[in-house]
């Protein structure tokens, strides 16, 4: 076991995978020995395995993409870094249009293992914190990881390098250099699709991802002391979504609480609390409830941004709202 951050944790990962599998390589933006990556978010890995696999290339997300489908579809695993969510809007066309579609055209004669990785969401780095999830979470044939601590973080890169269609990985930079964590140092693969429950309870189940997974485990110690007992679950990958744990949990609670850092119109979040009413709306009582972003664009200053995302507050208040009697 090593005691890893998560932004340790995922270059372990894909440093693992690399020693694995030569066909496997990174290129981005300043990956190299030299910048070593958004908030190093590439550290080692030039020094470790060399220009011929670390590829530093010219700040063209379109280019880094459709370099990154081409080797995919010529039997190679390529990881393209996109530095920042906000940026996949410049890659729309190559990985929605022809990546993701690629399996499904070819009638499954080519598929394209392709891992895209993203920075986002609310941090100490007051910037480029945009989180366009539901971009790629709404095309068919793109799988969306989206890991809350760094034990999960490294199993989900492990597995997202492995796949056969493309996955885009996102990393949440509020907690990309963080507390630490315990984690195998051996083949530790966590498959795509499994969520986890981060703490089991009896009268609601709140479903969150990322750094509101954590948001959620504070909110739910303050919620205990005033007798609610609230079961946590993180999906790990918004797509595909493990929709059974959350049925078979909220068949118990008949309460769902939706958190998420994303805004609610078009939030994966909410299709999976609509999916929730549709699966046991018509048996005994359900309530449900969601937390997102203010429907605005991310504030920048750090006090503006607090006042628009969801907090342990905010989660409280949900909770204990869904409580209330009709």
């Amino acid at each position: 076991m090593s005691n890893l951050t998560f932004q340790e944790a995922v270059v372990a990962g894909i440093a693992e995978e690399m020693d694995r599998d030569l066909r496997v390589f990174h290129l981005g933006q300043d990956i190299g020995p030299v910048y070593n990556g958004a908030m190093h978010s590439a550290k080692g890995l030039g020094e470790r395995f060399g220009p011929a696999r670390i590829i530093e290339t010219p700040i063209s997300e379109g280019a880094m993409m459709g370099a990154g489908i081409g080797a995919a579809i010529g039997g190679m695993r390529p990881i393209v870094q996109i530095m920042f969510a906000e940026f996949l809007g410049l890659t729309v066309t190559p990985l929605a249009c022809d990546a993701a579609a690629m399996w499904y055209k070819s009638d499954g004669q080519t598929c394209v293992p392709l891992v895209v990785r993203v920075l986002f969401g609310a941090g100490p780095h007051r910037g480029h914190s945009e989180d366009y999830q539901a971009w790629v979470a709404s095309t068919p044939g793109i799988k969306v990881v989206m890991p809350s601590c760094p034990r999960d973080a490294k199993g989900l890169m492990k597995a997202a390098i492995r796949d056969n269609n493309p996955v885009v990985f996102f990393e949440h930079m509020g907690i990309y250099h963080g507390s630490r964590q315990e984690v195998p140092d051996e083949d530790h693969v966590i498959p795509l699709g499994k969520a986890d429950i981060k703490r089991q309870g009896t009268d609601v189940t709140l479903v969150a991802t990322a750094l509101m997974v954590q948001q959620a485990l504070k909110a739910a110690e303050q919620l205990q002391q005033q007798g609610i007992s609230v079961e946590v679950i993180d999906p790990r990958t918004i797509v595909p979504m493990d929709v059974d744990t959350v049925l078979s949990a909220v068949a118990r609670t008949r309460r769902l609480v939706v958190i998420s850092e994303t805004w609610k119109t078009g939030d994966p979040l909410s299709d999976l609390a609509a999916t929730v009413a549709e699966e046991l709306g018509g048996d005994a009582p359900l309530r449900i409830a969601r937390a997102g972003l203010q429907n605005t664009p991310r504030p920048f200053a750090m006090p503006l941004t607090r006042a628009a995302m969801p907090g342990v507050q905010t989660i409280v208040e949900t909770v204990r709202r869904v409580m209330e009697p009709k």
